[in-house]
């Protein structure tokens, strides 16, 4: 799926059908559908891009101690970027 198609599916009620886990979840955090988007980076659990969407996740919660755990599980460190930034960064990487 293209970046393009990816941002005119937000306006779905449901996510398309041939998205995978990852843009699953992705598009459910963009949807602001925090916990279907959390079950889905847990049961990724252990892989960085999914790790990394957990990371965020922790972030958008206000858990900044959670967030930093699973932005270093990831190999990464915590972004100076917002949230909104941070989201769109995503969907260009992963679609």
């Amino acid at each position: 799926m293209s970046y393009k198609e990816f941002k005119e599916s937000l306006i779905a009620e449901a996510p398309p059908a041939r998205l995978g886990p990852l843009q699953l979840g992705l598009w459910h955090a963009a949807k602001g559908n925090w916990e279907t988007a959390h079950q889905v980076a847990q049961d990724h659990e252990g892989r960085p891009d999914f790790d990394r969407l957990h990371a965020y996740l922790h972030r958008v919660e206000g858990d900044e101690w959670n967030a930093g755990y699973w932005y270093r599980r990831a190999g990464a460190s915590m972004p100076a970027q917002s949230l909104e930034e941070e989201l769109e960064s995503f969907i260009r990487l992963w679609c």
